[in-house]
């Protein structure tokens, strides 16, 4: 008979266990951000409260939302953390208040103390190409001349560069096109193997009694563009004439060049020379000193059509441009730009430079840097070009130990230019209050602007890893569903860094034995030193609890306060129940059924750390230890 009742206690059991889930189903769940802008509807404000309301909508792009939210965070509080200036700054920016957002955005700047590159000074600047040094073998070439030997672009086996070495007089050196020596342009075979063979002029229309300089020729071989100043007008200046430059453009045909062609781009009182084609061949780079030009000489471009003909001229911008000169252009197959400067910090006159071209100015002014040693030297390096399949190329300078003005050397990077741009961003993103690694969370790096760098998620251990640009600083974003996000930023210079987050949930299961306090980021209610009367900054927190209980009218709560150590252990324990209470009464008294709550003091009790009597700790561990904690009860019927 008693065997007969087993299966009828079975069921029953199973039965209140089945009412009990759906009893907690009907409860559901809370949304953290739903609670604090509740809270912030009946008026209640604290620094926490807006933070976490602007985060809210800013981390889910509703600016028109987060701006409010931001706004009043900064007159309750101004001296928060830059981020929030950086993300008040993005939410005026988006919602087309330009001129807030600049402001913002400069208060930004000077929180985060960046030193600018103005404000490097010239042993910084020395430390950072000393960095970059050392990364190529060097090597004197035997066709160069007595003369001026500059360039190098290789084509079908062929080197082309310019030269004086048949054409007369020298004269006083001043540059490649001052008037001083003619130059044309020659041709050399090259093996690759290194082996060079005899040099000659280039056969056809190009070379003539007059300067021809910095070829450049097509992938297919029939096109080349190049420098001339024999057609331009002669313009009094000063003491003596200037002869402006002009680009031409040339077809080979049965292996000459002809049907030179005056492009659209030059003008009889400006300077236009060194073209370079962009790896697609639709886009001119050159130099030019025209109207509209930062400095003396600038790099500008222009797109090329499908029939021939050149767009509208662009300037290449101040992060390439100077007012000193820019000169010598020279893009790689993975479209990054080398280029000569003397008006950005170097070595000598003109020095060698890098960037990654890019129509996001960010990667264009963090990929920036010069080449270093021995590319460049205290003399002027020019006519910088390099195959990045081979990583084999070649440089003009007129450093010391030369045969000529100008000479020609070949090199090869033993380091790819690259590295030293490459950084790498790892860490793990955990539960703030469990420590359990969150898999699949997302990762996203931006630039301070807020434009999109790249993103990745974390594997099953939570971790996660990013190349990166060492120059740049990165806003790193760690987010998951259900969690509220962060941000962290990356730091300057860093070969690898490595960045943690804890995440705070913002989905909480209303569960028996839940801790409110945990949930919706209650650390500690407080009172006064020695009193147990509600504070106005601990009633901030206590709407949170209200709010929870005004939308789960079943829910009840026991609360419970703590202590640190210090102190009588009794006192702790009686103050702690005087809390407790005075939480319960502030309750009751917006209107919580006295039969939903329940209150205790442990005092000392139950500490989370090592803090006991006797042992001596910093007060950021004993404010761990004084909490007050909402743990959810069983249902009322």
């Amino acid at each position: 008979m008693f065997l007969g009742l087993l299966p009828l206690l079975g069921y029953a059991q199973q039965g209140k266990l089945n009412k009990a889930h759906k009893q907690y189903e009907k409860l559901g769940f809370i949304r953290a951000s739903e609670i604090y802008e509740e809270v912030a509807s009946k008026g209640y404000r604290s620094v926490e409260l807006l933070q976490r309301l602007g985060n809210t909508y800013y981390f889910n792009a509703n600016y028109q939302k987060a701006a409010p939210w931001y706004k009043e965070l900064f007159a309750l509080d101004s001296s928060i953390s830059p981020a929030y200036y950086r993300r008040y700054a993005q939410s005026l920016k988006a919602i087309g208040e330009d001129t807030a957002s600049e402001r913002i955005y400069n208060l930004y700047v000077q929180r985060r103390a960046e030193s600018s590159e103005a404000a490097l000074t010239s042993s910084d600047y020395l430390n950072k190409i000393a960095e970059n040094s050392g990364r190529y073998t060097i090597d004197k070439l035997p066709f160069n001349s007595e003369g001026i030997d500059f360039g190098g672009i290789v084509n079908n086996g062929k080197l082309y560069y310019a030269s004086t070495k048949d054409t007369g007089t020298l004269g006083k050196r001043k540059s490649a096109w001052d008037g001083l020596a003619f130059l044309d342009i020659y041709q050399t075979g090259v093996d690759s193997d290194g082996t060079y063979g005899s040099s000659s002029k280039i056969e056809g229309d190009v070379n003539t009694r007059f300067h021809e300089s910095t070829p450049w020729v097509t992938k297919d071989g029939k096109t080349m563009y190049f420098t001339r100043n024999n057609t331009t007008p002669k313009e009094k200046k000063k003491k003596g004439f200037i002869q402006h430059l002009k680009i031409y453009r040339a077809s080979l045909v049965d292996g000459k060049w002809k049907n030179i062609e005056n492009l659209s781009i030059n003008g009889d009182h400006y300077s236009t020379a060194h073209p370079v084609l962009n790896s697609k061949e639709d886009r001119l780079y050159f130099v030019s000193d025209r109207p509209g030009s930062i400095g003396a000489t600038d790099i500008f471009y222009c797109e090329i059509n499908s029939d021939g003909s050149l767009g509208r001229v662009e300037n290449a911008g101040e992060i390439i441009n100077t007012r000193g000169r820019e000169s010598f252009p020279f893009i790689t197959e993975r479209d990054e730009l080398y280029f000569s400067s003397d008006g950005h910090f170097g070595l000598g006159g003109y020095d060698v430079f890098y960037v990654q071209l890019s129509d996001n100015e960010n990667i264009l002014k963090e990929s920036f840097l010069n080449v270093g040693e021995p590319i460049n030297s205290a003399m002027d390096d020019v006519a910088f070009t390099i195959n990045t399949s081979t990583h084999n190329g070649f440089i003009s300078s007129n450093r010391d130990g030369g045969l000529g003005y100008d000479d020609i050397y070949s090199f090869t990077e033993n380091t790819d230019v690259r590295k030293l741009l490459l950084s790498e961003i790892s860490g793990t993103v955990v539960d703030r209050h469990t420590g359990e690694p969150l898999g699949q969370s997302e990762i996203e790096l931006f630039f301070e602007d807020g434009s999109l760098f790249t993103k990745v998620q974390t594997d099953s251990n939570g971790y996660y890893r990013v190349g990166a640009n060492r120059n740049v600083i990165y806003v790193v974003r760690a987010s998951k569903e259900g969690y509220s996000s962060e941000e962290s930023f990356s730091l300057k210079g860093k070969k690898s860094q490595v960045i943690n987050f804890e995440l705070e949930r913002d989905l909480y299961e209303l569960a028996s034995g839940g801790d409110l306090a945990k949930m919706l980021g209650i650390k500690e209610i407080y009172f006064d030193f020695d009193k147990s009367n509600i504070r106005p900054d601990a009633e901030v927190e206590l709407q949170k609890v209200i709010t929870v209980m005004e939308q789960y009218p079943k829910l009840t709560i026991a609360i419970r306060s703590h202590t640190d150590s210090r102190g009588n252990d009794n006192y702790n324990l009686k103050l702690s129940d005087q809390r407790a209470r005075s939480t319960k009464n502030y309750l009751i008294s917006h209107g919580i059924d006295t039969n939903r709550l329940s209150a205790k003091g442990v005092g000392e009790q139950e500490l989370v750390n090592r803090c006991v009597n006797g042992v001596k700790c910093p007060d950021e561990q004993h404010q761990e230890n004084r909490r007050s904690e909402f743990i959810i009860g069983v249902i009322v019927e």
